[in-house]
């Protein structure tokens, strides 16, 4: 396959709103050692990619500063040493930054073919949320069945990604989310009771939905004011997640019910993992869940498209939080 010198990609102009977000032509890249290229059909759109427009998100050292951490297409160039595809394989991949881009170098490791019968923008709305849910909820959470878990934003492309991994491994699910349709979508998806945090107070609802005894797992990308009740919401011995903080980082917080419920409180961020940690969750992704994505039995849930050209429009989407699931940009 002849490669182009360049292509259009996306770029953050300066840090700030959607109207930031400027078409440019840039040098095709090409793949290092133990990487392929990836010429690049859909690209996922996720609060990290805003958070990087905004300046508080940077790159991390190495990494494109074009936005977008997932993607899909096929195998355009191989670099060396990588066997595992050829030219033309269909691939989805997650990746360190580069996504809003026609093409987009990717480790081997954190590449996988789609799911069986999956077209290419239902294999791009995977990586970043299921690479994210699996490594949080089953990896440091250990969610497990019987147990019950509350999902904070349970219609994001992280949430609805959460409640079906959670009632994969048949846990009990509840959820917080902004309007009556987004908790009747939660619900039809498999949360057990889904609570408009504009109208209830979620802590109180978690704790009447367990007999008072508290929820076992809490994954949260609130923060904020949440935090508090967060932990009012587990029982003993349970565990709060972080992922992201959207409300922001800090809070008053008295830390005696941590102690006396045994809690675990712990966060992670993904993005700038080393490779052999992503690639070992996309290796379990395989194994795990792509049998079940085949089988229909989880799937991403799709809010809308647009093209690459018109990524302020899709950050615009995002930012007004109306959305249900994954936002795409399409090449």
């Amino acid at each position: 396959m002849t490669l182009p010198a360049t292509m259009t990609a996306i770029e953050i102009s300066a840090p700030g709103g959607p109207e930031v977000l400027k078409p440019v032509i840039r040098p095709v890249p090409q793949p290092g050692p133990g990487e392929v290229l990836v010429k690049v059909t859909v690209a996922g759109v996720n609060r990290p990619d805003v958070a990087q427009r905004e300046g508080r998100y940077p790159p991390p050292p190495g990494a494109s500063d074009i936005p977008g951490l997932e993607i899909a297409g096929t195998v355009a160039a191989l670099g060396a040493g990588v066997t595992r595809f050829a030219v033309g394989d269909r691939v989805c991949a997650l990746v360190a930054g580069g996504g809003y881009a026609e093409y987009c170098a990717a480790p081997v490791g954190q590449c996988l073919p789609p799911p069986d019968g999956f077209s290419d923008e239902e294999a791009a709305a995977i990586p970043e949320n299921w690479f994210t849910v699996w490594s949080n909820l089953i990896d440091r959470a250990g969610l497990k069945a019987g147990e019950t878990v509350l999902i904070h934003g349970g219609s994001s492309g992280i949430g609805t990604a959460a409640i079906q991994l959670a009632r994969a491994v048949g846990a009990r699910v509840l959820t917080t989310a902004g309007s009556a349709d987004k908790c009747r979508f939660c619900e039809q998806l498999g949360a057990e009771r889904a609570i408009n945090y504009r109208e209830e107070d979620f802590s109180k609802v978690a704790l009447e939905a367990t007999g008072g005894e508290g929820v076992d797992v809490v994954l949260d990308m609130v923060g904020g004011d949440y935090i508090p009740k967060n932990i009012a919401s587990l029982r003993p011995d349970g565990r709060l997640v972080f992922i992201a903080f959207l409300n922001g980082p800090q809070a008053q917080v008295n830390f005696l019910p941590v102690m006396v419920k045994r809690l675990t409180v712990t966060g992670s961020t993904l993005r700038a993992r080393p490779v052999e940690f992503k690639s070992a969750i996309a290796a379990a992704l395989n194994e795990r869940l792509w049998p079940q994505f085949a089988a229909r039995s989880i799937a991403p849930v799709i809010d809308s498209r647009y093209p690459l050209a018109q990524a302020e429009a899709a950050h615009r989407r995002l930012d007004e939080g109306r959305h249900i699931g994954k936002i795409l940009l399409t090449i």
